[in-house]
């Protein structure tokens, strides 16, 4: 018995109208599309780092089983697998990202 006055008691949504489909003109023929030369990419070249100083990260712990923001913070520092090393520009925003996941990256100066 509660089933039904459950029912009954939700508001129905009206179905939307619908459209009829309008005739179609003939349709033109199809022309064949030449195949698209791809055009090869250009390498970007390495950034140097603004300043002096760099700091060099190797991922040394895996981010599974561990808080989500942890895996993030690791690919933003661009690692992504173990005993991965990238070099970075030492500004206080990568110092930060580094001291969140210390205990998964081996930090050289």
């Amino acid at each position: 018995m509660a089933e039904t006055e459950k029912k009954a008691a939700a508001p129905k949504k009206a179905a939307a109208p619908k459209k009829e489909a309008a005739p179609k003109a003939a349709a033109a023929p199809k022309k064949e599309a030449a195949p698209k030369a791809a055009a090869p990419k250009a390498e970007k070249p390495a950034k140097a780092p603004k300043s002096g100083k760099t700091v060099t990260v190797t991922q040394i712990g895996s981010p599974i089983g561990r808080p989500k923001d942890q895996g993030a913070t690791l690919v933003g520092l661009g690692l992504n697998k173990l005993h991965r090393t990238r070099t970075l520009e030492d500004t206080p925003a990568v110092r930060g990202m580094i001291s969140k996941v210390a205990h998964l990256v081996r930090v050289e100066e």
